[in-house]
């Protein structure tokens, strides 16, 4: 039978040395999709940067690649902020964000000198202002992240620019923020930001935000004199995860977006802010996959087949979340047709853990080893101990090797908090 080979390794062996379930990263398709957007942004324009979010997938691994690419960095927590500072990651390439900011955050960016913060209310504005004066640290770089009121037409857990969002700040209350900015001496206002969801299939709901924004850095200068220096367009471009997929390819969505800021600085006489985008998603999906051992094939009354497996929930909670769908294969029966359709069902005690539903594939036995295609961003970042079970390990392919990048928790590990 054939093995399947992802990047040019026999994962049926990576199964086998490093067990299930199991992370398997591309190092070579990390960066050839760094080094596409780069091209297609940072070098095509002038004064354009690409932040790799690091939500989407972050290890050291990541990190020092990233430091390697020359790649900006988008933080969300403490947490993260603490591994890119343990790694050395240049703090003024990195851009704290997050919609509630701890004063423990706060801090902590500050005193390493992020590049930026990204302000989600005023409060947290008045609260940097502070806490720079008290620490010495000079005056904060802030961008004020705008809600800009539009439907992503995506998961409305993954939609984050519409109406009542809990992110950013509502556009008729923009003004007053920037008014605050002016008045406050420990932070510099540069600019804005903007997000409207993610895994979007094309830039139609980017560019009707970016209209939004556009007029507001308009009647800011304007009414205000403000002048923008940066414009932070967010990420959420869409991937392939099934054959129904089809995302706008990545130079006509991020083109679009360029060309469409640029034509209206130019009709209102506007210097055209430094643009930002945020890629996450987009550049490590589909350079990940995960492996399973199945462990029970349960054939039921009626016809529903279940193909049990050694994970689910605890590494990947996406499908039980907001309903993710994915692709995959029985490893270790590459060559062969399908035989029937089944559902691959995730061993935790919830009904809901089902990583795919119907999907045509071989007939599968216990023993045999799953892979499931495009794992590689948001499975590591959110997986969790449910049911008491071990994060994962990953492995890391470069040039047709594998290393492991971050070995399985072991169950001292996971208890090693309680007193």
């Amino acid at each position: 039978m054939g093995d399947f080979k992802f990047h040019g390794v026999d994962v049926t062996k990576l199964a086998r040395e490093y067990g299930t379930p199991l992370y398997v990263m591309s190092e070579d398709e990390i960066v050839l999709r760094i080094r596409e957007v780069k091209r297609c942004f940072d070098e095509k324009n002038e004064r354009c940067s690409a932040f790799f979010s690091s939500k989407s997938f972050l290890t050291k691994d990541m990190l020092r690649i990233l430091m390697r690419e020359g790649m900006g960095l988008d933080v969300v927590s403490e947490g993260e902020l603490f591994l890119a500072r343990q790694m050395g990651f240049p703090p003024e390439k990195i851009a704290f964000h997050g919609n509630s900011k701890t004063d423990s955050e706060i801090a902590a960016g500050l005193d390493y000198g992020v590049g930026k913060f990204v302000c989600d209310s005023v409060g947290e504005i008045e609260v940097i202002d502070r806490m720079a004066k008290e620490r010495g640290a000079g005056r904060a770089n802030v961008l004020i992240r705008v809600t800009p009121g539009v439907d992503a037409h995506t998961h409305k857990y993954i939609a984050t620019g519409g109406a009542g969002s809990k992110f950013g700040i509502p556009i008729e209350a923009v003004k007053d923020a920037v008014t605050l900015c002016g008045a406050l001496d420990n932070v510099s206002l540069c600019g804005f930001h903007f997000h409207v969801g993610s895994q979007l299939m094309d830039n139609s709901t980017h560019i009707e935000a970016l209209g939004v924004i556009l007029n507001l850095i308009k009647k800011t200068r304007d009414e205000l004199g403000f002048e923008t220096r940066i414009l932070d367009m967010g990420g959420g471009f869409g991937v392939r995860y099934t054959k129904n997929d089809a995302p706008q390819d990545i130079e006509g969505f991020i083109g679009g977006m360029t060309d469409y800021a640029e034509g209206f600085c130019r009709s209102n006489v506007i210097a055209r802010p430094a643009l930002v985008i945020e890629p996450g998603r987009w550049i490590v999906s589909g350079a990940g996959i995960t492996l399973y051992s199945v462990g029970s094939v349960k054939r039921l009354p009626g016809g529903a087949v279940y193909v049990g497996v050694d994970g689910g929930y605890p590494d990947n909670p996406r499908p039980a979340l907001y309903g993710a769908e994915y692709e995959a294969i029985v490893a270790n029966k590459a060559d062969l047709p399908p035989a029937e359709t089944v559902s691959i069902a995730g061993k935790c005690c919830e009904s809901g853990d089902i990583l795919i539903q119907g999907i045509d594939l071989p007939e599968a036995e216990r023993g045999d080893i799953i892979a499931v295609f495009s794992t590689g961003a948001y499975c590591h970042s959110m997986s969790n101990n449910y049911n008491k079970n071990p994060i994962p390990a990953v492995v890391m392919i470069k040039d047709g090797t594998p290393r492991l990048s971050v070995r399985r928790q072991s169950y001292e590990e996971m208890f090693s908090g309680n007193i």
